[in-house]
């Protein structure tokens, strides 16, 4: 287990990092607008905000010292031994659910924060039978629902221990997951789908509307022809990646990446066959 001082090590560089990256000011506020206080007014002032903060604290250590799979949507699913993880407690995201019958099981979980993909899939998401985990924002689009909790939207760079005080985006739904499992207590998180990989290339963050097929994810009609949809970030991903290895080593805890060809580095690569077995 890694000692205090590599602890604080480790979290100063990724802010350091964030910071070479961003710049002072974006690395302070990017994908966030509240620090803990505000968190806690915000889930204090009404009886409305009290019930989704108990909802929330109802899933912490629910899966202690268990392992999860973390289900990504890039092309790589397709190419993916996915009969391996029935059984498993599994995180899906954004549009996942789209490969439901392919995978001949609903995810355990569900996360969504990009605005955009809950805008225009709010139906989709209202009608998830399995717990949802999305930001404060969606509530106006998906409407109060029994088993959806609503995350506050922290400052950061960070990785929120605490998900009843919020999360930091971090630029990708992934690393909300991460915190989500985190916080039930998850020891062992593995990935799979997590390409880190796009054929669309721009500046990142910014709005485009989709010409035809979708060749970033497993589904052409994931961001079909007529979604509108932000490009990546990935310089902010490792970053927020970075905080979630470190976050979880320090405690004992391993996030690993099954991912078939995943551009990714952050994790220890494994096979989804071994690691499963």
């Amino acid at each position: 287990m890694a000692s205090t001082s590599d602890q604080r090590e480790g979290l100063s560089f990724s802010r350091r990092a964030a910071t070479a990256v961003l710049g002072e000011t974006k690395a302070r506020r990017l994908a966030g607008y509240k620090t803990d206080l505000d968190a806690l007014r915000t889930n204090k002032l009404s009886r409305e905000g009290r019930l989704n903060v108990q909802q929330i604290e109802s899933f912490r250590n629910k899966h202690l010292g268990e392992r999860c799979v973390i289900i990504g949507n890039g092309p790589s699913l397709n190419n993916t031994n996915l009969d391996l993880l029935r059984g498993e407690t599994t995180f899906g995201l954004n549009r996942i659910y789209l490969m439901f019958e392919k995978l001949g099981f609903t995810t355990s979980y569900h996360t969504v924060i990009n605005q955009l993909v809950v805008e225009q899939c709010a139906e989709d998401f209202s009608n998830l039978q399995g717990p949802l985990f999305t930001t404060l924002p969606s509530r106006a689009h998906i409407g109060e629902r029994p088993n959806t909790s609503f995350l506050n939207k922290l400052v950061g760079p960070r990785f929120s221990k605490d998900i009843s005080h919020g999360i930091w985006e971090g630029a990708t739904v992934t690393f909300a997951a991460m915190q989500v499992a985190y916080y039930m207590g998850f020891t062992e998180v593995v990935l799979v789908g997590v390409d880190h990989s796009f054929v669309s290339k721009g500046p990142a963050h910014k709005q485009v509307e989709s010409a035809g097929a979708d060749p970033n994810h497993f589904d052409p009609n994931y961001f079909g022809k007529g979604f509108k949809w932000q490009l990546p970030d990935l310089d902010t991903s490792e970053i927020a990646y970075e905080l979630a290895r470190e976050t979880y080593n320090a405690v004992g805890r391993s996030i690993v990446d099954a991912t078939v060809d995943g551009k990714l580095t952050v994790f220890p690569k494994v096979r989804l066959e071994d690691v499963l077995r």
